[in-house]
């Protein structure tokens, strides 16, 4: 048998069930990249936006199909529980408390995880979502801005059909550019990456691996490894672990559009 092209793939907030899924790209990302393991580190499926509309079209059931595909094949398939997607906090609850192995299948479901990676450091593997303030002291503040980031969504949808009647074959995400221009929201992705190293540094670890903030990143902070593998709706980027141990975020070409989805 080949040896997989990673060690390691960490991939989080894909949301699927909602229109700025980029399911077509993620499908090509995995058709080409193999792995010994998986990490699917939250907002995998987004149960806030299927609870108000559903929404499930093909290319996004193919997503999953292929990830237990993968699972049966023999990779190790680790699900870090998201706020998008809340049935699983329960089952990690359970697992927490009762020290119990909760899996859906070959799937194991965790609350966080700690990597050791090829060259020995230790990564602290989580979601996020409870270093982001909103998140904790005012969860309707972050519904409310679910929808605005739903229409800035809707109108970039628009955007990339005129680039695709104009021959402009590319990618620019709406929201992306706000986010990464206003400073509030500089600021807010500073504090967060902050807070994150800050707790990794207490626990003794030599990094962290997390998502939620759709931001990728890799960088050193405080003496404290710190990535963010960006997300499957506005940056299309995983985070990959090499054989030797080396981490690297790779940023997926998306297509303006596919005409075709193939089987998994």
């Amino acid at each position: 048998m080949n040896q997989a092209l990673y060690r390691s793939i960490f991939l989080s907030d894909i949301h699927l069930g909602t229109r700025g899924c980029q399911a077509e790209s993620l499908l090509d990302f995995l058709r080409q990249h193999s792995c010994e393991q998986l990490f699917l580190v939250g907002d995998i499926i987004d149960l806030w936006r299927l609870k108000i509309r559903w929404y499930w079209p093909k290319s996004h059931n193919t997503v999953i199909q292929k990830i237990l595909r993968m699972a049966r094949a023999g990779v190790q398939v680790r699900y870090i529980r998201g706020n998008h997607d809340p049935i699983f906090e329960l089952l990690s609850e359970l697992v927490h408390v009762e020290g119990a192995t909760i899996a859906l299948g070959e799937i194991a479901i965790l609350e966080d995880y700690v990597h050791q990676s090829a060259d020995g450091k230790r990564f602290w593997v989580i979601h996020g979502d409870r270093f982001d303030a909103a998140m904790r002291y005012a969860q309707w503040l972050t519904r409310l801005g679910d929808h605005g980031y739903t229409l800035l969504l809707w109108l970039n949808r628009h955007l990339q059909r005129l680039f695709a009647l104009l021959g402009v074959r590319r990618h620019w995400s709406l929201s992306a550019y706000i986010k990464y221009h206003v400073k509030k929201a500089v600021q807010f992705i500073n504090d967060y990456e902050s807070l994150l190293a800050e707790e990794t540094l207490r626990r003794g670890y030599d990094g962290v691996i997390c998502g939620h903030i759709h931001h990728p990143e890799q960088k050193t902070i405080n003496g404290v490894l710190y990535y963010n593998d960006g997300d499957w709706v506005e940056s299309c980027t995983a985070l990959v672990e090499h054989h030797d141990g080396r981490m690297e975020i790779i940023h997926w070409v998306v297509p303006v559009a596919l005409d075709h989805i193939q089987a998994a």
